[in-house]
């Protein structure tokens, strides 16, 4: 049987697996219960399974049986073709609001990333590829990660040496990820070169003086200071960054007081900065906290900027992608396909990955069919749900890319 008719068959282990997933959601490095859950997919299976030491992470490798047509060294050898395939395992401190039926059991926590399908899609790849081992001149390396929301787990899974896994770095890396909205069910994306942005947090605190709202020159207040912080830093970006090389600054925590007629001591806010250029990144590192420091000495006040750089740009390998396409045209309809015309301002850890290895990355429409795909819940709201009918050709993706990848370049030792 093909590999998209195997997927499909294995369908309904998938599905159980990303619900059972998406029941029990974790957060950050430390996932105890969704690494049993994955260990117990992969059981049985002949892969070199490696647990991560500082976070709960879970590597395994598979040796493939099948000639190259070089000399064919032991396994792991130099010569052996190398693919790795990526899933990330995280959830978000989310309450979910779904209403299905399969809805997070944790109180204030859920999968509303579309990890648990991540993950469930790369466990049913894991049995598909074992199945075809024979087939395989070369290995797979299978990367489940936790803590991409915003723990780097991607950087702590490098500095375990992930990479270097089946004894030599891959050759080629790629990565999935499922979208509730944005395009019409089952369609797939991507685009070579920048493809997702770089993300870094600005925490600020601003340290007044308290006092009587009736009397605000006896006191030093820090809420109008960082009021105008806020809008600052919006109107900064039109003034000194171009508009052809975007800057996207968004304030998503604001803290201050305890009530309307109290002043406060303090007052702080959170934000999340996207850039799509290595000079715009290093520009805004000195241009924000520049502005701010003004503004709060303008108030005579103290200020307390920490910017704290996150993820670089996903940045996917143009040959690579090239490949994916493929691939992508080859298992599916030509007409599920579109290539991006601009990249997307959402970040990933994967880039971290991408930075090292030639690769690609993919995205999925999981958007729910049965509603407006324009219009449905994003990836992150409590109310965003995830059609399980794209398991099985996700799964089917990580599979064949694997398959395809190792072949050629076995091919072409």
């Amino acid at each position: 049987m093909s590999v998209i008719a195997d997927a499909h068959e294995l369908k309904d282990d998938i599905v159980r697996l990303r619900h059972r997933l998406h029941q029990e959601p974790e957060i950050g490095l430390e996932l105890p219960r969704t690494q049993e859950k994955v260990l117990e997919a992969l059981e049985g299976l002949p892969y070199e399974i490696t647990l991560g030491r500082e976070t709960t992470s879970i590597t395994a490798v598979l040796r493939g049986t099948a000639p190259d047509s070089g000399d064919r060294p032991e396994a792991g050898g130099a010569g052996r073709p190398v693919v790795l395939l990526r899933g990330d395992m995280d959830g978000l401190p989310v309450q979910e609001a779904t209403g299905v039926d399969y809805t997070s059991r944790i109180e204030g926590a859920m999968h509303a990333c579309g990890h648990d399908l991540h993950t469930a899609m790369l466990a049913g790849a894991a049995t598909l590829l074992a199945e075809r081992r024979h087939q395989l001149a070369g290995d797979v390396v299978l990367m489940f990660q936790p803590g991409e929301e915003g723990f780097d787990g991607a950087g702590v899974m490098l500095r375990e040496g992930v990479l270097d896994a089946a004894g030599r770095r891959p050759d080629a890396a790629y990565g999935l990820h499922v979208m509730s909205a944005m395009e019409p069910n089952g369609m797939l994306f991507t685009k070579p070169g920048i493809l997702m942005s770089a993300s870094d947090g600005l925490v600020v605190t601003v340290h007044g003086a308290g006092g009587h709202g009736s009397a605000p020159q006896a006191a030093k207040d820090p809420v109008t200071a960082v009021s105008e912080m806020v809008t600052a830093l919006q109107v900064m970006i039109t003034r000194q960054f171009n508009m052809f090389d975007p800057v996207v600054l968004s304030v998503g925590l604001l803290q201050a007081g305890t009530k309307r007629n109290v002043i406060p001591d303090s007052a702080r806010f959170e934000a999340t900065i996207r850039t799509f250029s290595d000079s715009s990144r290093e520009k805004m590192m000195t241009a924000a906290p520049r502005l701010l420091e003004g503004i709060a000495a303008a108030h005579g006040l103290e200020v307390v900027v920490d910017y704290r750089p996150e993820y670089p740009m996903t940045v996917t390998d143009g040959a690579e992608t090239e490949i994916t396409e493929r691939v992508i045209s080859e298992l599916f309809d030509g007409s599920r396909y579109a290539r991006l015309a601009q990249p997307m301002s959402g970040s990933e850890d994967f880039s971290r990955i991408l930075a090292e290895v030639p690769g690609s990355f993919v995205c999925l429409s999981a958007a729910d069919p049965e509603t407006d795909h324009r219009t449905a819940a994003f990836n992150h709201s409590p109310l965003a749900t995830f059609d399980d009918n794209v398991l099985a050709d996700g799964t089917a993706l990580y599979t064949e890319l694997a398959l395809n990848r190792i072949a050629q370049l076995a091919g072409a030792r």
